[in-house]
């Protein structure tokens, strides 16, 4: 077993001793360079900058000897492999995009520069974010740092375990379903996914855009909590962006939350659960009490239909976005092809993995004619009844609480010849991207095999501060 995050000092530890002089930029990029390098059988990273990395470094310790240093002066922050950095590989995991430069930075990037963050490298991660293992990259799977013989989860598997693996203070990842909650619980870090529209999805390659959303992973609450804080807020190159203020997330860490009712949903426990998943939840829901927070059961009835709905409205939406990789206009194409037809074709099929046909497929036939109402257009009203069961709950209770996955992390190629049992690793976590609300996997235990187990805070839209208030709560009782 490797050593996981938990054992690593947070940023702020690391912003003191930059304050102070004890370590400088230049030290912490060769530190994270020597981790990466040491862990490179893990697979995290796609592509490594160190050399970049230690240009801004230099720049950074000259900012902080002169006191005017931003928030995130020497934050190492890795970043999944489908965020714009402009000059550098924008693959998605794909081969279809293997050699493809960004030609701009996304917005996340340019407000973690803005507060100077270094930027170490791209992650691995599940073929244009499809998949809840990372087996599904065109470039070998990222493997678990707790247990190499296990995954790190999905899609941003590789954003998780450079984290995990201290190769980075923090990392962005991306949400459609679950992707930075998932793999966060799996490897033991903190995974964030803000309410739509928080986040600027500028910058970031479309999966299925009224689902998608950037989040932060971290090795504890308050960083994943000031990098939130860093890349929120609206961006009008974004139409999706909202207005709403972005609070100081960090300075409300530390308020108690007696008084605070904890809704616990009856349709998230039971069948499926493990039992040491389902420990680890009993134990945190008698700590709220101890804390004085009133837990009471809550009721979710069409949580049955999240899986179902998720993967007909994000499979349609992604055979939209997906069908500008058509080999002439960017990306990978075929040599010598016949005519027009088989240069389209084969680009397609030799280019996009198994796993994005089939959900490019899957996409097409709900959308395609005689199946749109009967599926796409049932799918959307689904939607909306998820979204009133959230709304309706929030009416009695201030947060929701339940497992992040219903089971630890997964042997290697243990569920890959079975796409719905590995659709069912999303079953907790997809909810949340359907109502659009905001989720925090933290933390929780460990079961018998010293596997991380993750607890998952939803609260109502643009409620991130209640969420955090909660999560650091739970991470002070599980140190």
């Amino acid at each position: 077993m490797t050593k996981t995050s938990s054992q690593h000092a947070g940023y702020a530890a690391t912003r003191a001793k930059l304050l102070r002089g004890e370590t400088t930029c230049i030290q912490l990029v060769n530190e994270a360079e020597k981790k990466i390098t040491d862990g490179k059988h893990l697979n995290a990273f796609l592509s490594v900058f160190p050399d970049k990395a230690r240009e801004q470094a230099l720049i950074l310790d000259k900012k902080i000897q002169a006191g005017n240093a931003g928030a995130c002066a020497g934050m190492v922050i890795a970043v999944k492999d489908n965020i714009s950095m402009r000059n550098h590989r924008l693959t998605c995991a794909s081969k279809i995009l293997e050699n493809f430069s960004a030609v701009y930075d996304a917005t996340v990037i340019c407000r973690l520069l803005a507060q100077d963050a270094i930027i170490i490298g791209k992650t691995n991660m599940d073929e244009f974010a499809m998949g809840s293992s990372t087996e599904n990259s065109a470039f070998r799977p990222s493997l678990n740092p707790v247990d190499a013989t296990r995954t790190p989860g999905g899609s941003s598997g590789g954003s998780a375990v450079a984290v995990a693996a201290g190769m980075s203070h923090a990392s962005l990842g991306s949400e459609t379903g679950g992707s930075v909650r998932q793999p966060a619980a799996m490897c033991g870090v903190v995974g964030v996914k803000p309410t739509y529209g928080r986040v600027s999805r500028w910058g970031l390659v479309a999966f299925a855009s009224s689902f998608d959303q950037i989040g932060p992973i971290a090795s504890n609450v308050e960083d994943a909590a000031l990098v939130l804080q860093t890349i929120a807020g609206y961006d009008p190159n974004d139409s999706t962006s909202v207005s709403t203020p972005v609070p100081n997330y960090c300075e409300t860490l530390s308020q108690g939350c007696k008084g605070l009712r904890i809704g616990v949903p009856k349709e998230y426990l039971g069948r499926g659960c493990s039992d040491s998943v389902q420990a680890a939840i009993e134990k945190t829901i008698q700590f709220f009490k101890s804390e004085g927070m009133i837990v009471e059961p809550v009721s979710l009835p069409h949580t049955e239909y999240c899986i179902a709905t998720y993967y007909i409205l994000t499979t349609a939406e992604a055979s939209s976005n997906l069908a500008r990789y058509d080999g002439v206009r960017y990306g990978f194409r075929v040599n010598n092809p016949e005519d027009l037809t088989d240069m389209y074709v084969r680009s397609r099929t030799e280019g996009f993995g198994a796993e994005v046909k089939r959900r490019i497929m899957l996409g097409t036939f709900v959308l395609s004619a005689g199946y749109y109402d009967s599926y796409y257009m049932k799918a959307q009203k689904i939607r909306r009844r998820i979204k009133e069961d959230f709304d309706k709950a929030f009416m009695n209770c201030d947060a929701i609480y339940t497992p992040t996955t219903p089971t630890t992390a997964f042997m290697l190629g243990e569920k890959a010849s079975d796409p719905l049992e590995m659709y069912l690793n999303d079953i907790y976590t997809s909810s949340a991207n359907i109502a659009g609300i905001p989720g925090i996997s933290v933390p929780i235990g460990n079961d018998e095999n010293g596997l991380p187990i993750g607890g998952q805070i939803m609260t109502k839209d643009f409620d991130e501060v209640t969420m955090f208030r909660i999560a650091a709560a739970i991470e002070r009782n599980n140190p």
